[in-house]
């Protein structure tokens, strides 16, 4: 009887649904069939429910797939997307300042924010409770730092925007590195508070650490903002907010930001929100007439990308759900659901199951994306973060030595830059040890050509090309062909020793 009352149901349902192909007219001469079929039930229910299920499926298909199609492609064509990493000295505010930035674009409810308003004050840390929208481990909250890469997403009229937020603390600097690596945008948050942004800016402090390796990593646009304005010891005063930024434009040119250009100041109160979403009375702080946070991020031009170009997204991190999942930011080019890659340097051939942009599922997806990518034809375990997911017709170079010209930033107390010089090289989603097997030669800093006598060592501020090998094969590409692939940092006992980028494969 169950069964019966199943059948009649379903064939209703394939009715509907022929109905509506038919803009909702039923040919009678379609109806007949049915009825005939219903009536020779007794026969074989089992075959006739398959005969239908068949018959039925391609509509069912061919009905389903453009709607999805137009709605997954809508929000594509109408928003741009950018990653913005927040970077700074441990304790300037990033991540208040990115969870006031997702509370008030609308991605928190007032009710989390006062769940966390009172377990931020039973832990007597009554001003951390915005940080815990970003840190959300249990570590990270106990000692009020953020140790691994925070993720969020907001929108705003034109873009939508990942927040990526960077620890602070110089123990957890490459995990910051793993962060800058996948931004468009920096923001770098100063702290205001008397004191705090002077032993930020000091030599050891983060702020300078932050700025050489944003430079170094592709942030091409920085937005600087003067966090705790509204401290007592500050009182939104004109004359700190200047001689914060007076001590950092030298800086900031030093570091190879065209201050004109690509940096803008602003100031703002992460804690309380003001300048963020909206600009700030005149009653609070008369002197400033510029745009707020959102505004200035609005403003930001997006970076050129090829959507037609080489695939190229280096994986971040990978896990099992359904099949093997990477992560990572397409670099240029474009996917399909379908198509088929190469995981390099192994060559493993997969093929694109599905793909997911934040939660959403995507038929395709473009440069500049932060994806999740559902593979066939690989196991989670030979991936290892750092490998490239690559087209099949160009495949990413994979190399063990390269050639890189280096900016000797500051190397360790007495330690001289030569040939056997072994550090550890970050270069897009790679981290791996490495050794300096010859300096070819030396860069003359005011003619920017080669010094003719042949180098043997170099010290600080030292501009040298040199030859480079790792022990594992390396997904990489020459700057000049691929600045996102092309740019690498070496450290040495926690310390960015030197910057460069890739000459030669």
């Amino acid at each position: 009887m169950v069964l019966y009352l199943f059948i009649i149901i379903f064939l209703s349902d394939i009715g509907c649904d022929i109905a509506e192909d038919n803009n909702g007219v039923v040919n009678p001469e379609d109806g007949k069939p049915e009825v005939e079929k219903s009536d020779k039930m007794d026969e074989d229910p089992k075959q006739e429910v398959q005969v239908q299920a068949v018959e039925a499926e391609p509509k069912v298909k061919d009905k389903e797939i453009p709607s999805v199609q137009e709605e997954e492609e809508e929000p594509e064509m109408k928003k741009r997307h950018l990653n913005v990493v927040f970077i700074g000295h441990v304790d300037a505010g990033k991540s208040t300042t990115g969870g006031q930035i997702l509370f008030l674009s609308g991605q928190v409810d007032e009710r989390t924010i006062q769940k966390y308003e009172k377990e931020a004050k039973d832990k007597s840390r009554e001003s951390w409770y915005m940080a815990y929208i970003m840190d959300t481990n249990e570590e990270e909250r106990v000692k009020g730092k953020t140790v691994e890469v925070g993720r969020a997403h907001f929108e705003t009229e034109t873009t939508r925007f990942t927040i990526l937020d960077a620890p602070g603390h110089k123990s957890y600097v490459p995990n910051m590195i793993s962060g800058a690596s996948q931004a468009d945008i920096g923001v770098l948050v100063i702290s205001a508070r008397k004191g705090e942004f002077e032993t930020g800016y000091e030599r050891g402090g983060q702020t300078r650490e932050h700025v050489q390796l944003a430079k170094t990593l592709g942030v091409a646009k920085l937005l600087v903002v003067v966090n705790k304005m509204d401290e007592p010891t500050v009182q939104w005063s004109k004359e700190r907010y200047d001689e914060i930024e007076s001590k950092m434009v030298p800086f900031l040119k030093q570091s190879g930001y065209n201050v004109k250009k690509d940096v803008l100041f602003l100031p703002i109160s992460g804690l309380m929100g003001t300048n963020i979403k909206t600009r700030v009375d005149k009653s609070v702080c008369p002197w400033w007439n510029g745009p707020c946070l959102f505004e200035a991020l609005d403003a930001v031009e997006v970076p050129p990308r090829d959507p037609k170009g080489p695939f190229r997204m280096p994986i971040i991190d990978k896990f099992k759900d359904m099949g093997t999942v990477v992560m990572g930011k397409v670099e240029s080019g474009s996917v399909r659901e379908g198509d088929s890659l190469l995981v390099m340097p192994n060559k493993d051939q997969v093929k694109v199951v599905a793909i997911f942009i934040d939660e959403d599922r995507v038929k395709r997806a473009g440069p500049g994306e932060n994806l999740r990518i559902r593979l066939s034809g690989v196991e989670e375990e030979d991936i290892v973060s750092g490998f490239v997911l690559s087209s099949v017709a160009k495949p990413v170079p994979a190399v063990t030595e390269f050639v890189g010209q280096l900016v000797i930033l500051e190397l360790l107390d007495n330690a001289i830059f030569t040939a056997g010089y072994k550090a550890v090289l970050h270069i897009h989603s790679v981290v791996e040890e490495c050794e300096i097997v010859e300096l070819l030669q030396q860069i003359d800093q005011k003619t920017k050509k080669p010094m003719k006598k042949k180098v043997l060592f170099v010290k600080n501020g030292a501009v040298v090309v040199c030859r480079v090998q790792v022990n594992n094969s390396i997904c990489i590409e020459n700057f000049s062909d691929f600045p996102q692939l092309g740019r690498f940092t070496l450290r040495t006992e926690g310390k960015t020793v030197a910057i460069g980028k890739v000459t030669g494969l």
